[in-house]
């Protein structure tokens, strides 16, 4: 069977059957950042609060509004090197947490309480470190007691005229005290 076409409907037919050029994919739609979302702005391109206040976290900005207001953060934000920027928002968000707990003394308020207990348990050690020299001096004194208790039963009170046996008894007593204050201080 054999088909026959005029030019007209073979041009039609080509045509047709090539490709049209495909439009170009629309703009991806980007969520407005957060502070622009709350401040019900359109979010432009360059958007100055944008990096550092992501639509996923809303409640960094609202924190931050709460306390410095929109206009003070932008500012701020414009006044500083961009190397700054990601620090300064932190410091910023930190302070107004702060501030919302405790509106007069804010984080000042935060480190001067955490100073207090730094303080206090300092002395606590000092105190604890005391007790456990004065401990130790307790059983050093008990056991030079006991020392002195062993040798008066071991050599019973007698009046020797020889200095030799004056320097055995006293040899003995060093032996066991050295011995003992050994055990004591390891």
């Amino acid at each position: 069977m054999e088909h026959c076409y005029s030019d007209a409907t073979i041009t039609k037919i080509t045509s047709s059957s090539s490709p049209s050029p495909i439009p170009p994919p629309p703009p991806p739609v980007v969520s407005p950042c957060s502070a622009c979302k709350i401040l019900r702005r359109r979010c432009v391109e360059k958007c100055v609060l944008a990096p550092y206040f992501p639509p996923s976290d809303p409640l960094k900005f609202t924190t931050a509004h709460r306390v410095y207001g929109a206009s003070n953060i932008i500012k701020l934000l414009q006044e500083l090197p961009e190397a700054l920027r990601v620090d300064a928002v932190s410091s910023m968000v930190y302070e107004a947490n702060a501030r919302l707990r405790d509106p007069v003394y804010g984080s000042a308020g935060v480190i001067s309480q955490l100073q207090n207990q730094v303080n206090e348990l300092q002395q606590q050690l000092a105190m604890a470190r005391a007790e456990i020299v004065n401990k130790q001096s307790q059983q050093a004194n008990l056991m030079a007691l006991m020392c002195m208790e062993k040798w008066h039963k071991i050599i019973p009170h007698q009046h020797h005229s020889s200095d030799n046996d004056y320097q055995t008894n006293m040899s003995f007593l060093d032996e066991s005290l050295g011995s003992l204050w050994e055990h004591v201080w390891t």
